[in-house]
């Protein structure tokens, strides 16, 4: 009998594009197992290099503020874009910012427990007024705080937030081109292909070995390397290693304004330009409804007739 449910097929198809039948056979293979059954597709050339589960839209809305010296992101969750586009909505959300920035919570449930700016009541009870209000579920779901030199983005209508963090001498900062390159920065990790670090340096050795094994496996399931050595087969896939780094790494990136070059190359060229270093230190994505699923109509009933659970 198979380790998993309807759901399951609907979950890995959400994160892989791929077909019902395909993700069900993956399952299988894995016993159930999600990321067991991306890595069987990944190796048989049908997933793609990135998980998708964090896509899956959810309703809501992802702000920044900066004051300070410190900048806060938050994403909070609703159930429709109509309560999120809402003045009530945006207003909580700006008051929240304010809020975090002011008493610097640990955690969501410690940011609950603060006053909320401006008022005798915590966020938890101004939560609770404004659910009466909008008359749907709302979330505060995740909240971030950086301090330093800092440069941000939110895409649309809070549907993605970034914050870049630099090290930079103070005269660099001042020079009229650095907040123009930060912003590209910021802009860059939001665009095209999200990056999950910024240097080769910062990838754990686990991840690397498992995309070393993901390629290896690629290679020996193509006829041509049927007879090549596994020796031969790792020396090849040493030298691919290269596309995942491009992948995954910020720096090693193409430049999103003029793909000639890397991102590295890039902040080597403006920090030479200003006469001083410049490091990208850290960044922070936040995608709105990242992991949380939607209610799906009549497709889980669906999956069910494959899995032989209807």
């Amino acid at each position: 009998m198979a380790n998993f449910t309807a759901k399951d097929v609907a979950d890995l198809r959400a994160k892989t594009g791929l077909g019902m039948m395909d993700c069900k056979n993956a399952l299988v293979e894995a016993d159930g197992d999600q990321d067991k059954a991306i890595k069987i597709l990944r190796e048989k050339g049908l997933a793609t290099a990135e998980k998708k589960a964090g896509r899956i839209a959810a309703e809501g809305r992802v702000d920044i503020m900066t004051k300070d010296g410190v900048t806060a992101m938050v994403e909070v969750n609703s159930e429709t874009d109509f309560a999120a586009k809402s003045d009530a909505f945006k207003s909580f959300v700006t008051g929240l910012l304010e809020t975090i920035i002011a008493n610097k919570p640990a955690n969501v449930a410690e940011l609950l427990a603060s006053k909320y700016v401006g008022t005798a009541n915590s966020v938890q009870d101004t939560l609770v007024e404004l659910i009466a209000v909008i008359k749907e579920n709302l979330s505060v779901r995740r909240f971030v705080i950086v301090e330093g030199i800092t440069s941000t983005y939110i895409h649309g209508f809070g549907t993605t937030g970034v914050i870049v963090k630099f090290e930079a001498a103070a005269d660099v900062v001042a020079k009229d081109g650095f907040a123009e390159f930060a912003k590209n920065i910021a802009l860059q990790i939001a665009a095209g292909n999200p990056p999950q670090y910024v240097n080769i340096e910062d990838v754990p050795a686990e991840a690397v070995n498992e995309e070393k094994s993901v390629l290896i496996a690629q290679m020996k399931n193509d006829p041509k390397n049927a007879n090549k050595p596994d020796q031969i087969l790792e020396k090849i896939v040493s030298g691919r290693l290269g596309k995942f780094y491009e992948r995954v790494c910020l720096v090693e990136q193409a430049y999103v304004k003029e793909d000639s070059i890397t991102v590295g190359a890039y902040t080597k060229s403006v920090a030479k330009e200003l006469g001083g270093d410049i490091k990208i230190a850290a960044f922070v994505l936040f995608e709105k409804g990242e992991g949380i699923e939607k209610k799906e109509e009549n497709f889980a009933e669906e999956i069910a007739k494959l899995t032989g659970k209807a």
